[in-house]
């Protein structure tokens, strides 16, 4: 009974959370429309223009509110890095096969990691996303297991190194990475990344990606707004920036209401 109980359970907490991303899909549509409506649209009168413009400003607000909540902020996540309360979020899905995944996670992401991650304002949540081929699954369960023993972020740096991809991601390169990110358990990381656990912990990333209509990678989902592809270190910081000054703007808010 008790089986029966956790699986019920566990299903409706997927429909939940499909649900939810359907419907951030689903205003994103609408926006999209109403965008597209407007720049195609003959001239109209002004105080329709204006609620036009109002109307397309709402839909946006609420499509970033439903990004937002994509942000698990989960403090035993393993896959990520930061406080869970931190005011902005950067959800990154993407590949080790990916070699622009790679450049933003040895060129960019360990300065954004010291200048916000370390003070606190920046939370870092990563999403499995291999969209190329055996080689990015293999490698996308590797991490997830390495993640299982506290050593994913270890194993992404070793995974990302320089020319590493170029080597594969058979058996035995997964566990000459995992001893360089120091999994001690080699037997349980094995066991790990060939369980079906891992399995599903992957195919639920890929789904919230490939639901928000993401194609390639690295993608990227800033507080809600999203980020496309290796950008320079400035088009992160312009965005967190802005983040953080519109949570603290938020918060100032709330505490005026006195909620």
């Amino acid at each position: 009974m008790l089986k029966n109980t956790t699986t019920t359970t566990t299903t409706r907490t997927k429909r939940r959370r499909t649900a939810a991303i359907a419907a951030s899909v689903a205003v994103a549509a609408i926006l999209l429309g109403t965008v597209s409506y407007t720049a195609t649209r003959p001239e109209a009168r002004t105080d329709v223009a204006d609620q036009q413009q109002a109307d397309t400003t709402e839909a946006n607000d609420e499509l970033t509110d439903k990004l937002v909540k994509l942000a698990r902020r989960d403090a035993k996540d393993p896959l990520a890095q930061g406080r869970a309360d931190a005011p902005v979020v950067l959800i990154e899905y993407a590949d080790f096969k990916c070699g622009y995944c790679g450049k933003f996670a040895r060129d960019t992401e360990p300065d954004l990691v010291k200048k916000y991650v370390d003070d606190g304002t920046l939370r870092i949540e990563w999403r499995n996303f291999p969209i190329f081929g055996a080689d990015s699954q293999s490698a996308a369960r590797a991490a997830w297991a390495a993640g299982q023993q506290g050593r994913f972020w270890q194993f992404h740096k070793a995974a990302y190194a320089d020319g590493t991809k170029d080597k594969g991601f058979g058996a035995d390169r997964l566990d000459a990475l995992a001893r360089e990110a120091g999994v001690k358990d080699l037997d349980r990381f094995r066991t790990d990344r060939a369980g079906k656990a891992a399995k599903a912990a992957v195919q639920q990333d890929s789904d919230e990606a490939y639901a928000l209509g993401a194609t390639s990678t690295p993608s990227f989902l800033i507080n809600g707004q999203p980020l496309a592809g290796a950008q320079p270190e400035a088009a992160f910081e312009q965005i967190i920036e802005a983040a953080k000054a519109q949570s603290a703007k938020d918060q100032s808010a709330k505490s005026g209401s006195g909620q």
